[in-house]
């Protein structure tokens, strides 16, 4: 995928023995990238008090050598990278959010969509509660707070809380006095995952961060529980949180997720493998080579060449070091954006046939601009094979998908999709096919941008979603 869909929020939060929480929650974030780069944020629990960093940019733009270098020497530590869902992107949204009470203080970051944000939001502004950003994760923060308050503990505070908010969330939530909180939704949507060493405990996204931090994976976070660490160890662990159908977005196994990932049993790299192979027995075509489109496209192309018996080759080489303040200065340039992140490789595509894999089409710009460009270098054929079925409704959970009417798949047939992106033929995976390449994986999937499957009552409460 090529600027189509993004990429969903990084969480990760560690609890150590030794005062390096800062630098695990670095590294941790820097592993965690591919999951939003629009800002980026850290959280340390020193002294009774919270400091925080946070600004929009990359993780390394933000957290600067010189940022880090003046942090304190903590135990505790959250972090944060952001892909907006709701709230514009200016500093005042990026997360962590620090929350301060009577009491005490807490920093809170999110993964995920609440639905129910701007009624929550109204029932405590009528309890006087201010707010000064447009973020669902700031409305989170304060209810918390304001539970915490009510229930004058933190652990009832967090439960109650959570019960009241509708839709996506995992969070890791840390108090002023060094205990770290970890908590995936009853549903499952988003996943959350447990890592532990010799000095303590993270917890991440995903476990590619635990790998990049040198812990040792342990488990997934269970949909509905609520954990609770303290200097290195698990203190508390209880699933409060009941929902009458779970359904861990498929999607994450489709792009969002890291290939060395591994989530709810199912490993990311696996999935994809299969997704290809899938492809193969429901789209096989006679081709002379096949390649995929970076970096998501590339394991399933993977397995659609094992399963058919085609040759793989390297269809593009990527420039890794365009920036995202990349700018076009004429139109001309706009034209032949493409080829500046993704230059095709002449020397396999020349003359031949080639079936071309992606993860998915959402307008069909980019997929259109990528086969010119492949025509462009004279391939024979282009045979266009994607590891998502067509995209027809709105995520209410979190991932960015276009308005229901801008999607192409709602606006013509397959046929006349291949025909407008220049294919000469195009097959989606079904959904059946979909999860069955994913059918190792503990949970149950929520496919509803596909098949209007959600599964859940929350959609109807997207309706009170924060206006950005």
């Amino acid at each position: 995928m090529l600027d189509k869909l993004r990429e969903e929020c990084a969480i990760i939060g560690t609890s150590l023995k030794c005062e390096e929480a800062a630098g695990v929650v670095y590294n941790g974030l820097l592993a965690l990238q591919h999951r939003g780069q629009e800002g980026a944020g850290i959280a340390l629990s020193y002294n009774q008090s919270i400091v925080l960093e946070k600004d929009v940019g990359l993780v390394n733009e933000v957290l600067t050598e010189k940022v880090l270098a003046k942090l304190p020497k903590a135990k505790t530590a959250i972090g944060h990278a952001r892909y907006s869902t709701t709230g514009s992107n200016t500093i005042k949204n990026v997360q962590p959010f620090l929350t301060e009470y009577l009491t005490g203080r807490i920093a809170t970051a999110h993964n995920g969509n609440i639905t129910n944000a701007k009624q929550v939001r109204s029932m405590l502004e009528k309890e006087g509660l201010d707010f000064s950003a447009t973020s669902d994760s700031e409305v989170i923060s304060s209810l918390i707070a304001f539970n915490i308050i009510s229930c004058k503990n933190l652990l009832k505070g967090v439960i109650e809380a959570s019960k009241i908010l509708c839709g996506a969330f995992s969070l890791v939530l840390m108090t002023g006095d060094k205990k770290l909180v970890a908590v995936r939704d009853p549903h499952g949507f988003r996943p959350l995952c447990i890592g532990k060493n010799e000095y303590g405990i993270a917890v991440a996204s995903e476990s590619c961060a635990l790998d990049s931090c040198g812990f040792d994976f342990v488990r997934d976070v269970i949909p509905g529980e609520v954990i609770i660490i303290e200097n290195g160890e698990i203190i508390h662990s209880s699933v409060e949180l009941v929902a009458k159908k779970q359904g861990l977005c498929i999607f994450e196994y489709v792009y969002f997720a890291r290939p060395d990932s591994v989530i709810d049993n199912l490993s990311v790299y696996e999935a994809r493998f299969n997704m290809g192979r899938m492809l193969a027995k429901e789209h096989p075509i006679d081709a002379d080579v096949v390649c995929g489109v970076p970096d998501s496209g590339l394991e399933a192309a993977m397995g659609y060449a094992y399963e058919s018996g085609l040759p793989l080759v390297s269809g593009f080489v990527k420039n890794r070091y365009i920036g995202r303040s990349f700018i076009y200065p004429s139109q001309l340039q706009r034209e032949h954006a493409v080829k500046i992140k993704l230059n095709p490789l002449r020397a396999n595509i020349e003359g031949k046939s080639i079936v071309l894999v992606d993860d998915s089409i959402v307008r069909g710009t980019t997929s259109a601009k990528i086969i010119s460009s492949l025509r462009s270098i004279n391939a024979k054929q282009v045979h266009m094979r994607i590891s998502s079925p067509p995209f027809r409704h709105t995520c209410h959970f979190g991932t960015d998908i276009d308005n229901e009417q801008n999607l192409i798949a709602n606006q013509i047939s397959i046929e006349e999709i291949c025909k407008r992106i220049g294919a000469d033929s195009l097959g989606f995976i079904s959904v059946e096919g979909l999860k069955e390449a994913c059918n190792k994986c503990s949970l149950p999937f929520c496919t509803g941008c596909f098949n209007n499957d959600y599964g859940t009552d929350c959609v109807e409460m997207s309706k009170f979603q924060l206006e950005e």
